[in-house]
């Protein structure tokens, strides 16, 4: 399976070099190209790169992609997450991040666009996000990938249970 990462990549490099009408044209593009993914992946990662769509004279719409000066940068996330973050618990391959109230989206969402290898999902309420990590990924291996990602995070209340 591909990394995410890899995965939006060629979502991206797929609607800059062609014109691509609909989700089910460019699901078959990324399968063709060895992504295993479902309509509902897709849908989010269109969301989660603010996908648009433009008239075509052609085929109606077609994707494009926010100018590059408008996407988030890695280091807003990070400041995202370390403005909204609390505390970091994990046992086995499961990861609790605790948060400030009312910032568990936004942390969430910097957690998913940093694509932080070995996440395969997050799901966040008020003040806590729950983490599911890839089966052989452990929490502390979670916490190495995420300060590669965030150098900044500091060691503080990161406690395995």
């Amino acid at each position: 399976m591909k990394k995410r990462s890899t995965r939006l990549e060629a979502v991206k490099h797929l609607i800059k070099t062609r014109q691509i009408e609909s989700q089910t044209v460019l699901l078959e593009l990324l399968q063709n190209e060895g992504f295993e993914v479902t309509q509902a992946t897709l849908s989010r990662d269109l969301k989660l790169l603010k996908v648009g769509k433009i008239p075509d004279g052609e085929k109606g719409y077609i994707y494009t992609l926010p100018p590059e000066d408008e996407t988030r940068t890695e280091h807003l996330y990070s400041q995202d997450f370390l403005r909204g973050y609390t505390s970091i618990r994990y046992s086995g391959n499961t990861v609790v991040i605790k948060t400030h109230s009312g910032h568990s989206n936004t942390v969430a969402e910097a957690l998913d666009c940093l694509a932080v290898e070995g996440v395969l999902g997050t799901l966040a309420g008020d003040n806590c996000i729950f983490v599911c990590l890839e089966e052989n990924v452990s929490g502390e291996r979670f916490l190495q990938n995420l300060k590669e990602k965030i150098p900044e995070l500091p060691e503080r209340n990161k406690v395995r249970t």
